[in-house]
């Protein structure tokens, strides 16, 4: 795996590192778009990784596509207009589709500003949280294009159509204060505390059975386009296998025996 992203366990939860901080950790280069399909994908396969952080090396969590390759029309940026649009298809519209189909919660620390792709990365995480440093853009038009990741499809979902269409349509930055006021992010701390907060709140999240955190995840997700009908047949056949785990009988008598549970996924 490349190393401009980095992959680290802490206990129950990882770290998923874009590590380009020369491009400001640009998300266009395809090696980079692998790394992070294959680290989705390696979470996934490990009941033991119950929550994912996606952060950024540097002052910058990700510019977003690499201004460099589109002036010389390289890398995603190369050919006519049929092969631009494969480009998009074999590269980074991996990562919304990776990202929409993993099991794990996930929690952005948005360390610095993050425009246009890497806003969009942002929102494909479960929650997000900011540094005071960062800025939030879906400044794709700046630059002549749309979102080609994904965006326009995440946005309105996390801050209503509006406000999405305010940001897309102008393209200018929002910092983040404004970010938590229209409910982008969900805490602004400062730089020093970013990540030991968002570590907490992992950790939070981790301290739950890893089967029951990645259905009620599902379910959610599944409840932004599915009717109550549909989501509450899912949920009936979820619960009537979880019930069925050692995990749900170890949290029952954890609470009746006023202990600490300990989940094993099983």
């Amino acid at each position: 795996m490349t190393d401009k992203v980095l992959f680290e366990r802490e206990g129950h939860i990882a770290i998923l590192t874009l590590n380009q901080p020369e491009t400001r950790n640009a998300l266009t280069d395809l090696d980079l778009v692998e790394a992070v399909v294959k680290t989705c994908a390696a979470a996934n396969s490990d009941i033991d990784i119950r929550a994912l952080i996606v952060t950024g090396t540097g002052p910058v969590f990700s510019s977003g596509g690499n201004i460099k390759h589109m002036r010389d029309k390289i890398g995603t940026f190369k050919g006519n207009e049929q092969e631009v649009a494969e480009n998009y298809r074999a590269g980074i519209q991996k990562i919304p589709l990776a990202f929409h189909n993993l099991e794990v919660p996930t929690i952005a620390a948005v360390n610095g500003p993050a425009y246009g792709a890497g806003c969009d990365l942002t929102l494909m995480c479960d929650i997000r949280i900011a540094s005071s440093t960062a800025i939030f853009a879906e400044n794709f038009v700046k630059v002549g294009i749309i979102p080609g990741d994904g965006g326009a499809w995440f946005l309105p979902r996390v801050v209503g159509l509006p406000r999405a269409m305010e940001m897309t349509l102008t393209g200018e930055p929002i910092d983040a204060a404004k970010a938590e006021a229209w409910g982008l992010v969900s805490h602004v701390v400062e730089p020093e505390k970013l990540m030991s907060t968002t570590k907490d709140l992992a950790h939070r999240i981790a301290a739950n059975p890893p089967q029951a955190l990645r259905w009620a995840k599902r379910l959610i997700r599944e409840g932004q386009q599915t009717p109550l009908a549909t989501l509450l047949d899912m949920a009936r056949e979820f619960q009537g296998k979880l019930h069925q785990t050692e995990d749900h009988i170890e949290a029952v008598n954890a609470i009746l025996e006023k202990r600490k549970p300990e989940f094993k996924g099983r």
